[in-house]
């Protein structure tokens, strides 16, 4: 039975010191289930792995345009077309070194040291820390039921108006981590709007694009052309271990960010890039995949609760679970330690996402398979009892 009270003075406990435990417990021969990470369990699209093992063959893997390779930009301008119903020129498409490198080429491009970006609270912790590392300015704008969980013009307005900062960018997901909060058209249009209208750079993070179950999958492509747009194949493309992602950009910063990147990262994998554009033709094949985590979402939505976990954020999209464990603790990061030890189920503290309230909150990540979920609510559900 779990028991805990007050806050530990135990080391912060985070998203990949649970992984790294996670790893040490299974290889002594713990029967871990892991759902700290937003990792699929299933494999790489087989038609990526059938372009890569060709590539292979040939043995010619190298460098390739800072930007990546044109046949990869042109597939993925067809799957804007084919999915949006949008033309975009593959020449405003970077390719990246994973979102990641697509979240530093972006903060290093369009901003000076001291300039003040919004992000979510609670949000992906690496936003909060990768701003901060290059000196900017970070707003943690609240997202509660009152603001439908995402930022609104009027969150970011009374934001501004209690820091007494003004914004030079906004930076949303959608789905959200660790939320699932998909934004509907309509909010996300408010939002780019507010941000033309004022100057202020905008940041679309889409990369669990492919992964919604309820709303309104929209682009913020579809809305203004000003965006910067950010995804990754890691997540519904299944391929986090590849390090691929990209860019859409508006046409005055293709040349600035090419700059950077030709400094920081020569290019992404070639081998990578070219299993990333056969991916895209694997949509019959990753859908089926994406019904896995509706059946896993299903059961948690009806599960959780029931075991006194009630579930803080919506669940539209992603493949997250935030939930609110204050029944239990106020010390989210003891709760994450304690249940891996005593149960071998790893989960991700709260506060690696909202460093004010994070401590009454958990995020699980419904990615595994059906029966690992299964089986690790069963040992929680005995373990909370």
């Amino acid at each position: 039975m779990f028991s805990l009270s007050k806050r530990s003075d135990v080391e912060p406990f985070h998203a990949m010191d649970v992984l790294a435990e996670a790893t040490r417990r299974r290889q002594a021969g713990h029967a871990v289930i892991s759902m700290a990470v937003g990792q699929p369990s299933h494999p790489t699209p087989q038609a990526a792995l059938a372009a890569s093992r060709e590539a292979l063959g040939h043995g010619r893997i190298g460098y390739t345009d800072a930007l990546g390779t044109l046949a990869l930009k042109q597939a993925l301008a067809g799957h804007y077309q084919a999915r949006h119903g949008l033309t975009i020129d593959p020449a405003q498409i970077a390719i990246t070194t994973g979102s990641s490198a697509g979240f530093n080429l972006a903060f290093l491009t369009l901003f000076d040291p001291g300039d003040s970006v919004a992000i979510a609270r609670p949000g992906y912790p690496a936003y909060r820390n990768i701003l901060a590392a290059l000196g900017l300015d970070v707003l943690e704008v609240p997202v509660t039921a009152e603001t439908q969980f995402t930022l609104t013009p009027e969150s970011l307005e009374a934001a501004q108006a209690a820091s007494g900062k003004r914004l030079k960018g906004v930076l949303l997901a959608s789905p959200a981590n660790p939320t699932g909060t998909v934004t509907g058209r309509a909010a996300l249009k408010a939002l780019a709007d507010y941000c033309a209208d004022r100057s202020i750079a905008f940041i679309s993070d889409e990369i669990y694009h492919g992964l919604t179950f309820v709303g309104e999958e929209t682009s913020a492509l579809e809305l203004t052309d000003q965006a910067i747009v950010i995804n990754s194949f890691s997540k519904y493309y299944c391929m986090t271990g590849w390090r691929i992602g990209w860019m859409v950009l508006p046409e005055r910063l293709v040349r600035p960010i090419e700059r950077v990147a030709q400094s920081l990262y020569i290019s992404a994998p070639e081998l990578s890039q070219i299993a990333a554009a056969a991916a895209l033709g694997a949509g019959a094949e990753l859908d089926v995949y994406r019904e896995s985590y509706r059946r896993n979402r299903d059961f948690l939505m009806r599960r959780l609760p029931e075991i006194g976990l009630s579930i803080a954020s919506p669940m539209d999209g992603a493949f997250y679970a935030y939930v609110d464990v204050s029944r239990f603790t106020n010390d989210s990061m003891a709760f994450a330690r304690k249940m891996l030890a005593e149960i071998n189920v790893a989960a991700t503290p709260g506060l690696d996402f909202d460093p004010i309230e994070g401590h009454r909150t958990m995020r699980i990540s419904y990615a595994g398979s059906n029966a690992e979920i299964e089986e690790a609510v069963q040992r929680m559900a005995a373990w909370l009892k």
